[in-house]
């Protein structure tokens, strides 16, 4: 997997599809050997990249186990339903109505979100799933981007000990921080969304010390 440039990837979807008039989204998976897009579901992809190359060495681990596959599943409907999803119903409402109903949603999960990392380090107990990964890329864009220019602005990650405590545990695992780039999310959402943001100024911050120690590994032995 590597990743690449717009044009890269308008390029690819044409070579795939000449015929191809939609919307151009990511993440997308793409298949070098057969010049194909194989999906641009992140639900799919995830699931894909759990076991498809464990044959091909890949590093040991499952985030998707039988055993917590229901309640994984259960996880994911209302976490995508009501955060992932949410923060964009809320920040492409057009009216006052909308808005106050998808913001409620937003926090009201955020808050059930942090009496169950209260209880354990991850969602569904000690150990990591997709469905922490999940919910993890929408909490790293939180502050930075979704309390200003979504308007979920009622409060910040950082606000939350448990949430922002997981956040920090999860971006300060090998690896992770170095996918992280702050100033490309700012700048995509700020400056793509012409309608709710049409000059693309880019606001301030917040900002947020990550490599905090978040002390969940000692809390949850």
């Amino acid at each position: 997997m590597r990743s690449i440039s717009t044009s890269s990837c308008i390029s690819s979807i044409q070579h795939a599809d000449p015929g191809y008039s939609g919307r151009v989204t990511v993440p997308v998976l793409w298949d070098k050997k057969n010049q194909t897009i194989v999906s641009n579901e992140s639900a799919e992809i995830i699931r894909m990249f759990n076991t498809a190359f464990d044959a091909l060495g890949a590093k040991a681990g499952d985030y998707y186990p039988p055993a917590l596959r229901e309640q994984i599943d259960e996880l994911n409907g209302w976490i995508y339903d009501t955060v992932n999803n949410g923060v964009y119903k809320a920040g492409f409402a057009t009216s006052q109505a909308a808005y106050d109903e998808a913001v409620e949603k937003v926090f009201s999960s955020l808050e059930r979100l942090e009496k169950i990392l209260g209880q354990h380090r991850y969602l569904t107990g000690n150990q990591l799933t997709e469905a922490d990964i999940r919910l993890w890329t929408t909490l790293i864009r939180f502050d930075p981007v979704y309390v200003t220019h979504f308007k979920c602005d009622k409060h910040r990650i950082s606000d939350y000990l448990n949430l922002h405590g997981f956040l920090r545990d999860i971006y300060q695992m090998p690896g992770i921080a170095e996918t992280v780039n702050f100033d490309h999310i700012r700048t995509h959402y700020f400056r793509s969304h012409k309608t709710i943001n049409p000059t693309g100024i880019i606001s301030i911050g917040p900002w947020q010390d990550l490599d905090e120690p978040h002390g969940r590994d000692e809390r949850f032995r």
